[in-house]
């Protein structure tokens, strides 16, 4: 029986994309990594833990992706970031590496998401 759900459209941030560029350069592996969790927002599962204090007009999540590259674990590996825009679309707001950074801020969300809004508006 095939699956008749549409899949569910995935948009990036500028910065998402930023990230994913630089993380690429010393991280080989990390398109194949993200690319199940991908795969599997696109199918409408969407995972991981919803991120508080963003506000109630923002369904955000935070889910952990392992880092191929390195041999620790989720744990060590990358955060993305991301926003449930509809049931039938997912906004791509960030990725970092836990090795970098340990945390990154609803206020700093929130700014993300707000440039991304109202560079889309401009165009």
């Amino acid at each position: 029986m095939p699956n008749d759900l549409p899949l569910v459209s995935i948009d990036l941030t500028p910065e998402y994309k930023q990230n994913l560029r630089e993380l690429s350069k010393r991280y080989r592996n990390i398109r194949s990594d993200t690319q199940s969790i991908i795969g599997q927002l696109q199918l409408g599962n969407f995972t991981g833990d919803r991120i508080v204090g963003i506000g109630e007009e923002y369904i955000v999540y935070k889910v952990r992706v392992r880092n191929s590259n390195i041999q620790k674990g989720k744990s060590a590996g990358y955060r993305l970031v991301y926003q449930l825009e509809s049931p039938t679309s997912v906004l791509l707001i960030t990725i970092y590496s836990k090795s970098d950074r340990e945390d990154i801020g609803a206020n700093e969300i929130q700014e993300i998401i707000g440039q991304y809004y109202s560079d889309k508006k401009k165009d």
